[in-house]
């Protein structure tokens, strides 16, 4: 049978990565496949280095715009990133009639609706397994494995990099900006780490979950974004001390009020197997009504992990390439025509469990003064430590973890707190999740 020829755009790491493990179970890809699929064709600025990892093997172009045009080319593989040149090579790609492959996240979380749109249109596949969780099939397996299920929520350590620094200022009670350093040094994060560190990659990943869980067009606008940049290290600590572990989460609930889209540090029970992802990994854990509770683990990152993804999506692609367009697994797990106009739900109705850290006046009354407006509130308290203050202080740190509530009304309980003559600077707010049934 014909070989399906590849168009690669972008041979760094993941390019890489992925030339190398495709030539190396060649064989045993093309068993599972049907047919041999071969790269025919590459583009990146860096000639040599196209050179060096095809060894002259295929054709070599600096002009990406002309592996979209190859008529001979039947899948484009993007791996450049961001959201400008690569849209529009991904759009004229699909114009021309030829599949997708993409590990683009941000790409699709911003501009999904229009790419799937256009694919639809012209009766081609875009297939993304590498955007979410590098190696880890936990697109294949929300929008097929887990087809049967009605999916309650999600909820994910999806950014390797942040994982490190939180498990290194956990181990090692480092503040965060040693630890970035540290994780800079080590290849970890970039240079300009602040997709990362501020959340935004993780937001990019759950908005395409929360599109494959719940049939919804893909809104990253309309996502919470918040990083780890200001995390201090005593927070941690006494999450520790209280049986939490705290990690950067992306989370997508469905309420009878809308769907839930955020990412922010969480609280987790440590006695979660998520709680106890460490270093640079990944996991996902998905509720669903049939199911229960499953969980997904592996490297969220690398030249081979991610090019395991992506050569998974070139056999789905070259399984169904002969197939009816109306008969192929649809992009958001449900059929185009079925999507769900659910409201996503603005931080402020949002209802979790809270973590609460504030500095107080060590004298008789203060915990009355606070419980008092958290009542007021309708907040119920959970938990509540008061530490000894330190030898000649007159302050010292108050802890409470609160029942679930809106995010308004811990809001409003914070400004009232901090507008309190005993307490002085910023309450420290952290989000807690059960992540039980």
């Amino acid at each position: 049978m014909k070989p399906m020829n590849v168009g690669l755009l972008g041979i760094g790491t993941v390019g890489g990565g992925t030339y190398t493990v495709l030539k190396r179970n060649a064989e045993e890809i093309s068993r599972r496949a049907g047919r041999p699929i071969n790269i025919t064709m590459v583009a990146d600025r860096n000639l040599d280095l196209a050179k060096q990892v095809t060894g002259g093997a295929c054709r070599i172009t600096d002009d990406a715009f002309a592996v979209v045009n190859d008529p001979e080319v039947d899948i484009v593989v993007e791996l450049i990133g961001g959201y400008g040149v690569a849209k529009e090579l991904v759009l004229k790609a699909l114009q021309n009639g030829k599949h997708v492959v993409t590990a683009n996240k941000a790409l699709l979380a911003v501009h999904g609706t229009e790419i799937f749109t256009v694919a639809q249109q012209k009766g081609v596949m875009v297939a993304f397994e590498a955007a979410v969780a590098g190696g880890i099939p936990i697109i294949k397996a929300v929008r097929e494995g887990l087809a049967a299920n009605r999916i309650e929520w999600i909820a994910g350590i999806i950014n390797g990099t942040t994982n490190f620094i939180l498990s290194e200022m956990r181990d090692k009670g480092l503040s965060f900006d040693t630890v970035l350093k540290e994780a800079q040094r080590l290849g970890y994060a970039e240079a300009d780490p602040t997709f990362d560190i501020e959340g935004v990659d993780a937001a990019h990943k759950i908005t395409i979950l929360s599109a494959l869980a719940f049939g919804i067009p893909v809104q990253f606008d309309k996502a919470h974004v918040e990083g780890i940049s200001r995390l201090d290290a005593t927070d941690i600590k006494y999450a520790e001390q209280l049986g939490y572990r705290i990690k950067l989460l992306g989370i997508t609930k469905r309420t009878a009020e809308g769907v839930e889209l955020r990412v922010h540090p969480t609280l987790i029970p440590a006695k979660r197997l998520i709680a106890n992802v460490e270093g640079a990994m990944n996991a996902v854990l998905v509720q669903a009504d049939a199911v229960g509770a499953t969980l997904y683990y592996g490297k969220g990152a690398g030249a081979e992990p991610t090019a395991s993804a992506v050569i998974a999506d070139l056999v789905d692609v070259t399984r169904m390439h002969t197939a009816d367009p109306q008969n192929r697994v649809p992009h958001l797990a449900f059929q185009p025509n079925r999507l769900a106009d659910l409201k996503i739900l603005p931080m402020d109705e949002v209802q979790t469990s809270y973590y609460l850290r504030m500095r107080v006046q060590d004298k008789p009354g203060v915990l009355a003064d606070i419980t008092r407006i958290l009542a007021d509130e309708q907040i119920s308290i959970d938990a509540v430590i008061q530490k000894e203050p330190g030898e000649g202080e007159e302050q010292a740190d108050l802890i409470m973890l609160t029942h679930q509530t809106r995010e308004k009304r811990i809001n409003s309980a914070i400004a009232k707190i901090e507008n309190l003559n005993v307490t002085s600077g910023k309450v420290t707010r952290i989000r807690l999740e059960e992540l039980g049934k």
